[in-house]
């Protein structure tokens, strides 16, 4: 039969494709790829309304009521598209280096005289910590992390890059500053915060790897999450979204150890926009799934 390809704004005709009602949204989209090479298959967005939902690569016409009699489909362009690896590469490594630029070479931020000005120990706990919650993010981008979609809009790349950058540059200034003075309460202070970020990094770590392995290699496939054997993952029965929970703790945990307002301002920034993940998440789990647990929170537990 022959589709129509509509634009979802003019509603005007783009393309005319030969098809079968069997054939997927993922065949649609090869077809109108060939007749249009400008919108690649992951720059392509379907809808069976000009209005409507975005449709699956999976769903098939049949199941979308569409009939030989009335064959349209209406096309949103989603603009040039980029590589998640490799948006999460560049957003990870700017910060890494950027922090590491204010702590390995002060004199080149603020002046001849700091290079030979002591750093406290909390100055050097701080860039490990920095340091090694960045590089578990390159590693678990490059190793650990099956993403759902191919791709995301090139624009994320330079928003979310001068989020992440500016940030590093704003804590990292504060915190490497030679007049930075050390937190009130002294060792206390300082290898508690320590101990609470060690403790969310392990279980953010431990939440990206039950999520990876809820999905088998080279699918989209979506499960329930469970807790496992890992005592990390129990969080997984009071919120939706644990690894979000975990990474809030440890920036706390960053923040107490610090007691650097620019990182607690980091850690509230943070919070808000995992927050609005989580909840978009928690939604989609409970309406996917009819048997998804009742008792679960989005991010905080029996709050959020």
């Amino acid at each position: 039969m022959d589709l129509v390809i509509k634009d979802a704004k003019s509603e005007k005709t783009l393309a005319n494709l030969k098809v079968e009602l069997k054939s997927t949204i993922a065949d649609v989209k090869k077809q109108f790829a060939k007749q249009k090479p400008t919108y690649y298959v992951d720059r392509q967005s379907y809808r069976v309304n000009p209005r409507g939902k975005m449709l699956n690569s999976e769903d098939t016409l049949e199941s979308l009521g569409l009939t030989k009699s009335s064959p349209t489909l209406y096309f949103k362009d989603l603009g040039p598209q980029i590589g998640w690896t490799t948006v999460f590469l560049t957003e990870y490594a700017g910060p890494l280096v950027v922090y590491l630029i204010f702590y390995a070479r002060p004199s080149l931020i603020y002046g001849a005289a700091a290079a030979s000005e002591a750093k406290g120990l909390v100055v050097h706990l701080a860039a490990i910590c920095w340091t090694f919650h960045y590089a578990k993010r390159l590693l678990e981008t490059i190793f650990v992390h099956r993403f759902s979609h191919a791709t995301m809009p090139i624009t994320n790349i330079f928003k979310n890059s001068v989020y992440y950058w500016g940030f590093a540059a704003f804590v990292a200034y504060f915190v490497n500053h030679p007049l930075y003075t050390p937190p009130a309460f002294g060792a206390m202070q300082m290898y508690g915060g320590l101990a609470l970020f060690t403790f969310s990094e392990l279980g953010n770590f431990s939440i990206h790897l039950a999520l990876r392995n809820l999905r088998p290699p080279g699918t989209k496939e979506r499960k329930i999450p469970y807790p496992t054997s890992n005592p990390f993952t129990q969080l997984f029965k009071v919120v939706s979204c644990p690894n979000y929970t975990y990474e809030v703790l440890s920036w706390t945990g960053f923040t107490i150890m610090t007691q650097c307002l620019p990182a607690a301002l980091f850690a509230i920034a943070g919070f808000y926009q995992m927050a609005v993940w989580a909840l978009g998440k928690h939604r989609n789990y409970k309406k996917e799934f009819s048997n998804y647990p009742r008792g679960r929170k989005s991010i905080v537990p029996f709050l959020l």
